[in-house]
């Protein structure tokens, strides 16, 4: 079964040539990392939270956490976002699958999701919850770029996102990535649709917690200050699962809103790199 491309054309160009200058471009961006992968680095990095909103608003941001895992060659990209149409499974992955992008087909690994599923209570094998969504498509092109696809990937959209989900998530990730040399790739915005100083203030507030690899205190902080942040939940997963195969500590790379990117600052999201070590 091939997944098509639901957002190539909006978010990112639907010409291979066009998308390759695009990626490039964010790599050399002011807010991106101002060059090109891969980065001359061997520090294990167990996870990053990336966002996924259309490249010219949040690509260099993104591009500063697949700058800092460019020198790996996974085997494996994980890949946790949240399902932002309300139908499917609360959690879902599948198998059987090659997800298309402009730059070619990516395999999923059958036998981990099979193995995720098993893994977990809550994760099902459910092709549909991941039929229109864009959160974990829009990273494969950029993954496609640093890894030139010889890897595979293991999709997994969450409709639920409370602590509890992220919990079974990130415990059940986090067996598949002892047994297979894997990246773990959490898809999220920040604050949604809000002025950009006070967006700034929002989500320095909720990523501090994101560094400390504080759960509790990120879901606290979540609550009481109505982030909106859309991808909570599989930023928990992945602080979960990285907690779990022994990183101590988040790194903020890079924080920018759309205001800052493109200029109109009334009304912006928020988007933030930060890699697990």
């Amino acid at each position: 079964m091939i997944r098509k491309s639901v957002v190539a054309g909006q978010f990112y160009p639907n010409d291979q040539d066009e998308l390759k200058i695009m990626i490039k471009q964010c790599f050399e961006h002011k807010f991106g990392p101002g060059k090109q992968p891969p980065i001359e680095s061997d520090e294990k990095i167990f996870g990053i939270i990336s966002p996924h909103a259309g490249y010219m608003y949040s690509g260099p941001t993104a591009c500063h956490s697949y700058y800092s895992i460019s020198s790996q060659c996974p085997e494996l990209a994980i890949i946790i976002g949240p399902n932002h149409f309300g139908f499917g499974s609360n959690a879902a992955t599948m198998g059987e699958a090659k997800w298309e992008t402009p730059l070619g087909l990516v395999e999923v690994d059958s036998e981990s999701a099979l193995e995720l599923e098993k893994n977990s209570d809550i994760i099902q094998l459910d092709y549909f919850s991941h039929s229109k969504d864009h959160s974990l498509e829009v990273q494969i092109p950029i993954l496609q770029t640093i890894f030139s696809n010889k890897f595979q990937i293991l999709p997994i959209i969450l409709l639920a996102q409370d602590l509890k989900t992220a919990n079974d998530v990130g415990l059940a990730v986090s067996k598949i990535a002892k047994s297979k040399k894997s990246v773990i790739i959490g898809s999220s915005d920040f604050t949604h649709y809000e002025e950009n100083s006070f967006a700034h203030i929002q989500d320095k507030a909720l990523i501090d917690p994101i560094l400390k690899m504080d759960v509790e205190s990120f879901y606290s902080v979540l609550k009481e200050k109505h982030v909106s942040a859309c991808g909570f939940g599989a930023i928990a997963s992945t602080m979960i699962a990285c907690k779990n195969l022994g990183a101590t500590r988040g790194e903020l790379l890079n924080y920018a809103t759309s205001g800052d990117v493109m200029g109109n600052k009334e009304s912006v999201v928020g988007y933030g790199s930060i890699k697990f070590v």
